[in-house]
């Protein structure tokens, strides 16, 4: 294994050269890089984050409010308990995940402030070449690896969706996004409103209620929720029993996952079922003349787009109590004072907040080459949702939808340690996925089925992701329970693989 950085002799920058690349320090990327230092110790790696701090989203979103919209317990890594409330806070997880980077000495494997823009594979050398500027200084960096970890997420960073309204520079108030939220935006006794019907809403309004003269949520339809205590009893009876944290960590996630996958097959089989379950959750926290149909009854079956959880009902306490107000509505135009609707009736506010969601970014927006040939990853196939044809030496972390992201993190890196583990087995410093004979004849569909899941940040970024096959091994399942089981069982020596 390498285990010195070597500089270049024939280059006017350092190279420094490592086993592995990880790229990101978010929970997939600081996840990586303990498996990396327990499972796989003497391998080199850095971790390379564009950000000037740990923790990907929970460290760049600064909005009122941020916090999680599933549990903890299994948002959480599996190898280190969650001890507070199954729904946290933006700064609970990053404590979380600070005591992860000291615990295991990581933080001398992660540099920030590095941004990469190129990432070059080379057949002859096989290995990659990755350009960065290191943002703080304006200075470029270049590294080499024999293997590129991508854990940079699934979003831009700079700039969050908001679509172009006509009259939007009409408004005499201020426009936000969550994603780029000022931090001395000064919203005290002031009209907001809020667009959009999903997590960062259901976060935001219950965050700034109490300050502001009054807040609307204004969506164009409605979205499903999951009210409900803050609170895992399972969690607290353990406690009582002084059972060790680490079992308690095991038992719960278990618990919580037996009853997820009871949940999401209900969603397939029984839909309306579930649909009025969900909407009786939410009915009991409004008043009996409240406008169910019209504001909170989707028109999609559950779970074709992702469920926050809402901590004690807070955002319709807010309803109840007249200090929020919804709008189930289009907006014909903004105005100077704010936003006409398609009914005729003029929404006034101060401030705009754009809780219209994100930007997926494909490989972090970086530009791939083979061998001085550009990667369009919409013409690779993906393995699994974590490789594709044609781009050697390179896995890709992508969650779940329906269940944490940190599941697939955890697992994809016990597939990467063992992976590295076989090539240095047998000798090879290469490996390639690459259709079968079998999979000749095999159509190419997108890369995740509208039918199954389809939120808009999705939907937008379809035609630059990589295709999917009809088969399990070239798609990615979205199915924790499967893949639970399926990828440690994955044969390394399988006609998918090519190595060299």
């Amino acid at each position: 294994m390498t285990t010195a950085a070597a500089p270049s002799r024939t280059e006017s920058k350092t190279t420094e050269h490592f086993d592995v690349l990880i790229v990101g320090a978010g929970i997939s990327g600081v996840g990586g890089a303990y498996h990396l230092t327990t499972q796989r110790p003497g391998t080199s790696f850095v971790v390379l984050e564009g950000l000037d701090g740990f923790g990907g989203t929970w460290w760049m979103h600064r909005y009122p409010g941020i916090r999680s919209d599933s549990d903890l317990h299994t948002s959480g890594y599996r190898f280190k308990p969650w001890v507070g409330p199954p729904i946290a806070t933006a700064e609970e997880i990053l404590a979380y995940m600070g005591e992860v980077i000291e615990e295991n000495d990581l933080a001398q494997h992660i540099r920030y402030n590095h941004r990469i823009t190129n990432a070059r594979w080379s057949n002859e050398d096989k290995r990659w070449t990755i350009e960065a500027t290191q943002t703080d200084t304006g200075e470029p960096r270049r590294f080499t690896a024999n293997f590129l970890w991508m854990c940079q997420g699934y979003y831009r960073h700079a700039e969050g969706y908001t679509p172009e309204w006509p009259g939007m520079a009409d408004f005499e108030g201020e426009i936000i996004h969550p994603q780029t939220w000022p931090e001395d935006l000064d919203y005290r006794g002031k009209r907001v409103i809020v667009i959009g019907s999903g997590a960062t809403t259901a976060t935001v309004v219950p965050a700034i209620a109490a300050d502001v003269e009054h807040v609307t949520v204004l969506q164009r339809s409605p979205t499903y929720f999951i009210p409900g205590r803050n609170r895992n009893d399972l969690a607290e009876t353990l406690r009582e029993l002084d059972v060790d944290e680490t079992w308690i960590h095991e038992i719960v996630r278990r618990k919580i996952l037996h009853d997820q996958a009871l949940f999401t097959k209900r969603c397939l089989e029984e839909p309306e079922k579930v649909k009025r379950e969900l909407l009786d959750g939410v009915r009991q926290y409004l008043p009996d003349d409240f406008d169910m149909e019209t504001h909170f009854s989707p028109t999609y079956r559950p779970w074709r787009q992702r469920i926050a959880f809402v901590p004690e009902g807070d955002i319709f306490k807010g309803l109840a109590s007249g200090k929020a107000s919804i709008m189930t509505d289009g907006i014909e135009r903004f105005t100077p004072s704010g936003i006409l609707l398609k009914s005729g009736e003029e929404l006034v506010a101060d401030i705009i907040v754009t809780a219209t969601g994100f930007n997926m970014n494909v490989m972090g927006d970086i530009n791939f080459e083979v061998d001085g040939d550009p990667v369009d990853f919409s013409k690779t196939v993906t393995y699994r949702g974590m490789m594709f044809t044609g781009v050697p030496n390179m896995l890709w972390v992508f969650g779940y939808f329906r269940a944490s992201w940190t599941l697939r993190a955890d697992l994809l890196a016990d597939f990467v340690c063992r992976l590295l583990a076989h090539m240095e087995r047998k000798g090879a410093k290469q490996v390639n996925a690459q259709l079968r004979p079998e999979d000749a004849e095999m159509e190419l569909l997108p890369w995740i089925d509208p039918q199954n899941f389809n939120p808009g940040y999705l939907m937008r970024a379809l035609p630059l992701l990589p295709k999917r096959g009809d088969k399990p091994e070239w798609q990615h399942t979205q199915d924790y329970w499967r893949e639970k089981d399926e990828i440690p069982g994955i044969d390394l020596d399988g006609a998918e693989f090519v190595y060299s």
